[in-house]
């Protein structure tokens, strides 16, 4: 919402400037620049990136204006499942978590949490680390290590996008600069004309300019900057997993687990204890319901 006011205001602003100088002719080009340097924008995103980097990227402008996707709620509720995962594998070893690690779309346990069923990378984290500690006991860092792994490269692939994106942010300038260029070009070939009409196709040329820088420090810029935030602010609930997890195999208790990935939970995101209590009865509650 914050991104979408912001956006809002920088266009009145601009589209207020423009109408207060009365520059008929720069409202005129505007479309024709606009398409010029996005289109060529664009082509540089796709000439320098693979296309799932280059479609993360166009997505990174939806992704700025949505936020996180990882709620106070969102986060209760993956600790209540993280809870008791390791409350059923301490009382009945790794079988008693087999089918919901290994099958976790048809797990009464995993589809208690909605976020957590939806975030491929968070689930697949989990199934994981579980996986792998079953198979090898003696060594829990075998586990914590794996997880880093993963952590590391899913927030790699999606930095990839990020710096993308910038990179198109920091070229836009360059791009009016062609565009302004090309608008000379062409009102050298009008030399002769009056010089109203020449100081229309200046003014259009020089529109190409200002748009790059504009479109650069004005929209691009701040986008990618917000889409980076948004990576790391969802990456933070994989830091949240691991912590838990790492406690868990190191021999801690579900509860005392439980709190330490907590407090690293980001503060705006932080759930309350009574909210943790909630749902981590929630969990259970729903486990002796399918039971049933």
């Amino acid at each position: 919402m914050t991104q979408i006011l912001g956006f809002f205001l920088i266009l009145v602003l601009i589209t207020v400037g423009l109408a207060a100088t009365g520059a008929g002719a720069i409202v005129w080009a505007l479309p024709f620049e606009l398409m010029l340097i996005g289109g060529a924008a664009l082509g540089t995103l796709l000439l320098g990136n693979s296309l799932p980097v280059a479609l993360g990227a166009l997505k990174g402008f939806w992704v700025a204006v949505r936020g996180s996707r990882w709620t106070r709620k969102d986060y209760a509720a993956l600790l209540g499942v993280l809870h008791e995962l390791c409350r059923r594998e301490r009382q009945g070893g790794a079988i008693a978590i087999e089918a919901d690690v290994e099958s976790p779309e048809e797990s009464d346990l995993m589809t208690t949490a909605a976020r957590l069923n939806s975030d491929p990378a968070a689930l697949s984290l989990v199934c994981e680390a579980f996986r792998l500690s079953a198979l090898d006991m003696s060594d829990p860092r075998r586990a914590e290590l794996r997880m880093d792994a993963m952590i590391d490269h899913h927030i790699t692939e999606r930095m990839r996008s990020v710096a993308a994106l910038q990179t198109v942010g920091d070229a836009l300038p360059a791009l009016g600069i062609v565009a302004a260029v090309l608008g000379i070009i062409k009102t050298m070939t009008a030399i002769d004309a009056s010089t109203a009409v020449l100081g229309e196709l200046i003014a259009s040329a020089l529109l190409g300019t200002f748009l790059g820088v504009f479109l650069s420090y004005g929209l691009v810029g701040p986008i990618a900057a917000r889409f980076g935030q948004v990576v790391e602010e969802e990456a933070a609930a994989l830091d949240t997993i691991r912590a838990f997890l790492t406690a868990h195999f190191g021999g801690a208790s579900p509860s005392v687990s439980l709190e330490l990935a907590r407090s690293g939970i980001p503060v705006a995101c932080q759930p309350e204890l009574g909210d943790l209590d909630q749902a981590v009865e929630a969990v259970r509650f729903a486990r002796h319901q399918h039971a049933a």
